[in-house]
């Protein structure tokens, strides 16, 4: 095995938005930083979202499931235990950033404090205050537009870009919910509506989901690795990690990865930070087992892996007679909080999210029509094939809706006995069950954005899923300030270990009910800010 790298002092194990962060704030602030990513870099011109063949690629290419797409670089995951949507991530500088639609809400302050509103899950160590001046760093930072002023919000400052225009499809849903008096507000995406940075201005294409050709969206291949490696940090693409290791005194001292050439390779660090996804971390973690940590690095508690939250997401599209313009982005064009804090007398506790947008492409509208719920009767080949394309397509409208995922105990990730990677590294097993709550929250809410589409005018709605994939891997290495039940603490540092910290959302005590990588990003600033405030005291190998 080859240890000729330097000494970093910070090893990063994950190119995502929450390695992202971290990386360009430690470099800015003079810190040696070497980040190990099992993708590679991603071109824009690789991407198809200005080619007539674009919607295809979303069931292949860039298909946002690891198990569709099969890369070299993607791990499998096991799902034959669990009930809940496929797994959406995407291995690459960027990470899942690469592919998300760049949906940027925040949680609101009772969120961080879910034990004592509601008397379910845990209250988080840190709360909205703590994180409202890295909310607002990163929202610089990843370009975020928007509109201040949202009711739904304590004070803050507005977006730092202007919104991108709500287009005929925001127009249309938002006279329906005014009918109805509902709250929404203009959606804030993680894309400019100027140039910002190293970001260019969104040219609406509306192909976000399987990357952007302009270079506009909010992903870390963009607005944070660039900018750390002009400060000296080194990516090493195409790095597998097997495991972190240990010092003789129970210190992280480094990784243990595999090359594309197959050639295992140790690269050693002062600093540990995993940020590799809320399954990709567990599984170093458990890959990382030794004589003193048996069950998993640094899992004393026993609860790394465990508390897996999903985010379950419905989708309800409204088809009208009017013509729609279907222009980018394809990330939010409004956003609504109307049904988002317990009312006990619908039958659950907790809320949901939604969130406004166009369908992505003819094929991919047939496919939602052809699959959607009431619609098993409609025709859909020989003669009726256009006509099912022309109903929908620039003349449907879809609310999306993120349901808030309460921790169980017996929703996890684990290291699956028989599946492998291509080195033979033990794949992801998820088991997951969805529980009666989240069930009847989402059942609530379909009814509802089923009212709101009719009326906005929907000439006929339809369910197009009750379980769709959100891509959002919450919970599973969550922070606290008792180690006996926590895996880190409030500032991502292990309770085991102490030069071993934890960024992405594996921290996450739990799952407000809105998209998550704006608190991912706020998350890993406030970890990286106080990272750098104690560096003096870091304990470090010798």
């Amino acid at each position: 095995m080859s240890s000729q790298a330097d000494n970093a002092d910070v090893l990063i194990i994950g190119a995502g938005v929450s390695g992202g962060v971290v990386g360009r704030h430690l470099a800015e602030h003079g810190f040696s930083v070497v980040c190990l990513e099992q993708g590679d870099w991603v071109s824009q011109t690789d991407f198809l979202g200005t080619r007539p063949e674009y919607d295809l690629a979303a069931f292949g290419t860039w298909s946002a499931d690891p198990n569709d797409r099969k890369r070299d670089a993607d791990y499998p995951v096991d799902l034959s235990d669990s009930e809940g949507p496929p797994i959406h991530m995407f291995s690459g500088v960027g990470g899942s950033s690469v592919l998300y639609t760049a949906v940027w809400p925040r949680p609101v302050p009772s969120d961080f404090r879910v034990r004592t509103m509601d008397g379910v899950a845990d209250d988080w160590p840190i709360g909205y205050n703590d994180l409202l001046p890295h909310y607002e760093a990163t929202d610089r930072e990843f370009g975020a537009s928007g509109l201040g002023g949202n009711p739904a919000y304590p004070p803050s400052a507005p977006p730092p870009v202007p919104p991108l225009p709500i287009g005929a499809t925001g127009r249309k849903a938002a006279e329906g919910m005014n009918k109805l008096g509902w709250h929404w507000w203009p959606g804030i995406n993680a894309m400019p509506s100027v140039d910002h940075g190293d970001q260019s201005q969104c040219k609406r294409f509306g192909v976000c989901n399987i990357g952007c050709p302009a270079g506009a969206k909010g992903s870390t291949d963009i607005t944070h690795w660039p900018a750390a490696i002009r400060h000296g940090a080194k990516m090493i693409t195409g790095a597998r990690v097997k495991e972190v290791t240990l010092n003789e005194k129970g210190l992280a001292n480094g990784a243990v990865y595999i090359d594309r050439q197959g050639v295992e390779k140790f690269q050693p660090a002062s600093v540990v930070v995993l940020a590799a996804n809320g399954l990709g971390t567990p599984r170093i973690m458990l890959m990382s087992s030794s004589a003193k940590y048996p069950n998993g690095l640094a899992n004393s508690s026993g609860l790394v892996g465990k508390r897996l939250m999903l985010h379950p997401c419905a989708t309800v599209s409204g088809i009208f007679d009017d013509e729609l313009d279907e222009i980018g982005p394809s990330g939010s064009k409004l956003g609504s909080m109307q049904f988002y804090d317990t009312d006990t007398s619908r039958g659950f506790v907790r809320g949901a999210y939604w969130t406004l947008y166009d369908p992505v492409g003819p094929m991919i509208s047939l496919a939602r029509q052809m699959f959607g719920e009431g619609n098993e009767k409609l025709p859909f080949w020989g003669e009726h094939f256009n006509e099912r394309i022309k109903e929908q397509v620039r003349h449907s409208i879809i609310w999306g809706i993120i349901a808030e995922d309460l921790p169980e105990e017996g929703n996890f990730v684990s290291l699956d006995p028989h599946l492998t990677d291509s080195d033979g590294l033990p794949a992801a097993k998820i088991n997951y069950r969805r529980s009666e709550n989240t069930s009847r929250l989402i059942d609530f809410n379909v009814e509802r954005a089923t009212e709101a589409l009719v009326a906005a005018g929907a000439r006929r709605t339809f369910v197009v899923s009750r379980n769709a994939p959100p891509g959002h891997l919450l919970g599973t290495a969550r922070m606290g300030d008792d180690p006996g039940t926590s895996v880190v603490d409030r500032f991502g540092r292990s309770h085991d270990i102490p030069n071993l910290y934890v960024v992405d959302g594996s921290v996450f005590v739990t799952a407000p009910p809105v998209n998550p990588t704006s608190t991912i990003a706020a998350i890993s600033k406030w970890i990286a800010v106080n990272m750098v405030r104690q560096a003096g005291d870091q304990v470090v190998p010798a």
